[in-house]
């Protein structure tokens, strides 16, 4: 608030060279992100796109945006960081599916064991 006028305080700078297109993708970048993220994920668990495969298409995108960040235009930049994000989030998929498939093995193998001692326990 500046000096009783609420207005005054919530003016909205634009950024330097920046596009309508450009500040449209910024406000929303990390929920395209997420999205496009969701969606390759769910291809990935499917095995529509094969998880090797996108690993590699992920890290080439990041060192593609970390390589260009500074020379591309407002728009670009912004388009190169959701696809960016969205492969960096997109990198965890098959990470977190390999952990939950060695989790879900351990459990059934401690249920198989303590199943066998029940067994071998009981002796009639």
């Amino acid at each position: 608030m500046t000096f009783g006028r609420p207005e005054l305080g919530r003016s909205e700078v634009l950024e330097h060279r920046s596009t309508r297109g450009g500040r449209w993708l910024r406000e929303r970048r990390i929920r395209l992100a997420l999205w496009i993220a969701v969606i390759e994920g769910v291809l990935i668990v499917f095995h529509v796109i094969p998880w090797s495969i996108a690993i590699v298409i992920a890290i080439a995108l990041i060192a593609g945006y970390f390589w260009g960040r500074d020379r591309l235009p407002g728009t670009a930049r912004q388009v190169a960081w959701i696809g960016a994000a969205s492969q960096a989030v997109v990198i965890f998929v098959p990470i977190l599916l390999t952990m939950a498939t060695i989790l879900a093995f351990t459990v059934l193998a401690v249920i198989a064991v303590i199943a066998l001692l029940v067994l071998l326990g009981d002796r009639r």
